[in-house]
This record gives C-alpha cells, structure tokens and sequence, in this order.
C-alpha cells in the first residue's frame, strides 16, 4: 500500500471515530426524572460519574452501589460494594438499570470499590476509570484504601492499567490540561484529607507532588472540569451539619480561590431534600451538568444538627441520583436544583 493511500485511509477512518463522537445527543435536564435514579437492588446509589457512549447513543452513569436495604452493622453497607450501571437512551428522561461494571479483582472474597470516574482519552478513544478500592469488608470505615486505574473500549469490560502507587487516598478524578498532560486530584487521608494532585503525559506513570491543592475545609470527592473560561474544582466537605458542596475556581488548574458553596439548602424536588453529596459535572453544548446524591431520610434542624435517629436503619442509609444545572451569574458559579420542577412551591419529601 503507498504511503498517499495509507494517509487517506487513516483520515477516513479518524472522520468516522470523530463523527460518531461529534453526533452527542443532548442530555436534557429540564426533562430529567427527579429522582434520576434510585438502585433497584440495594437502594444505595452514590458518587455518581456520567459520560457519554457515542457508539451505542447513550447516557451512562457509573456509581458506587451502596447495600442499603441489607442488614449490617455500622457502616458495612458501604463495604463490599459494586460499582452500578444505568443507562439513558433518550437524553437523560429515562434509565435503566444495567447490572455492574466488570472489574478484577486483586483479591479473592468480597471486597470493596468506591466512587469511579470514568472519562475518555480523545488521543485514541480508550475509556479509563479511576476508582478506590479497598480489600475486604469494614463497618467502622476500616481498611487500607488505595486508588486503582481500569481502561475498557466498550464502557463494560475493564482491564487493570499501570499502577498510580498511592495508598491512604480515595476519591481520584482526572482533567486534560492544555498543554497536553493529565492531572488528577484525590483526598489524601494521610495528609489531612485535602486535595492532593499527580500529573501524567500518558495516563500510566503518574508524578505525585507533595503540596496541597485545596486545603478549605475537610472533604472528598473533587472534581474538576472547564468552563465559563476557567478551570472549575468542586469538593464535598465531610461534616455531619448541612454543608453543601464548596466551589473553587483557577486559571492554570494549581491555584485555586474558593468561590461558592453551593446544595447548600433543600431542594422541592422528590429525594432532592437532603444536600447535594459528592458530584461529577458534564458540560453538554455549553451547559454545565451537575450529578450528585442525596440521603433523603436524613433530616436536619434548623441549627444544622441531624435529627436523633437510628443511623443503622434503612431510612438513613439509602441514597439517591440527582441532577441539576450549573449556572454563572455575576462571577459566582451557583445551581438553582429547583429551576426546572414543574411543582415549584410544594414541598416534596
């Protein structure tokens, strides 16, 4: 085969992969069910990450599938834990349940992952998941936790990439820079649970850098993305009171200024009373999507205290999918979760 004909091929082929990614359906989140999504199995849906398959047309979200409804001690619930599947063919209106990702394991028995984030690698199309995993099963948040990193090319099936060689941290996403690197954030509970980074060319040897990146408050969950001209990180502070999540903002993706708390306050919106929990942002034509959970059964005073009820019950276990849009009013990055329910004004519990 000539050269010319060897490059005119690979062009048509590269315009196919482009196209079928291009032809994005939208994600509609006027339209979006409240809640999005309840587990069907064990009712404990939480720490959502959406992304979309350009192959089969769908919306998807991965989480971690809490165990709920079973009777356990303390907080084995979150123990032993799948990460579940739903899936949206009409732009977010309706999902279905699709079983659980298919990950190895390092370890035999039952053992445990926590909060996946799954992006697309534009150089060669692969997916990655980054996700915690702890071997074993604990009821007083015990276990030794340590970051694991799956590629998968049809969003299902996922195979075990390089090592990232971090223990003591949970919670990682990752965000391409401009120049072409990869950087990620994680919660480092060796080191005060902040927001630590690691930078990579190639997704697969990581540099681990040694200073903070956030240090607000105690949190998880940071996740980043790009929008409105700047780089976004939102955190999930880890307090009992009602704190919402905190919004930062950056121009190079390392110094970053606290702008916003935002699901702060109850939502009307069925499941959407408790704050907003440990989130991913899509942004879909220019709007910036935010997924999160929510425990609906726990209820809060008015001094922020949680009323007095029996934390091993199935009301202040399960959890549930939410979705709401970010909005960027007079530089202050906020989220209305109630713009778009068509029952505005009545209270939904």
């Amino acid at each position: 085969m000539s050269r010319s004909l060897y490059l005119f091929l690979t062009g048509i082929l590269l315009f196919g992969v482009l196209q079928v990614f291009a032809q994005q359906i939208p994600f509609h989140v006027s339209d979006a069910p409240a809640p999005l999504f309840r587990d069907p199995v064990y009712d404990g849906a939480a720490d959502p990450t959406a992304i979309y398959d350009g192959k089969k047309k769908e919306w998807l979200i991965f989480y971690t599938q809490r165990r709920a409804r079973l009777e356990l001690k303390g907080v084995e619930f979150c123990y032993g834990t799948a990460i579940g599947l739903a899936a949206s063919k009409d732009g977010g209106k309706s999902w279905e349940y699709r079983g659980t990702a298919i990950l190895p394991q390092p370890d035999t028995g039952i053992n445990t992952f926590w909060a996946p984030q799954v992006f697309r690698d534009p150089k060669d199309g692969r997916y990655h998941m980054l996700v915690t995993y702890i071997k074993g099963v604990y009821y007083d948040w015990g276990g030794t936790r340590m970051l694991m990193h799956f590629t998968s090319v049809d969003l299902k099936t996922w195979k075990p990439a390089g090592p990232i060689g971090l223990t003591g941290c949970i919670d990682a996403s990752a965000f391409p820079l401009k120049d072409g690197t990869w950087k990620m954030w994680y919660k480092d509970e060796s080191r005060g649970s902040f927001t630590y980074a690691s930078v990579s060319k190639d997704l697969e040897h990581w540099t681990h850098l040694d200073s903070p990146e956030v240090r607000n408050r105690h949190h998880e969950g940071p996740i980043v993305f790009r929008w409105a001209n700047a780089y976004w990180m939102i955190t999930d502070p880890t307090y009992e009171s009602y704190t919402g999540m905190d919004v930062f903002r950056s121009d190079d993706a390392t110094h970053w200024i606290w702008n916003n708390t935002i699901m702060d306050k109850p939502g009307m919106r069925p499941d959407d009373n408790d704050q907003g929990r440990h989130c991913d942002v899509q942004i879909v034509n220019g709007k910036a999507i935010l997924f999160y959970f929510t425990h609906p059964g726990r209820i809060y005073l008015e001094n922020g205290e949680k009323e007095v009820a029996d934390e091993d019950s199935y009301r202040c276990r399960y959890s549930s999918l939410q979705v709401a849009e970010l909005e960027f009013v007079n530089g202050k990055v906020i989220c209305d979760r109630d713009k778009y329910w068509k029952g505005r004004g009545e209270v939904k519990l």
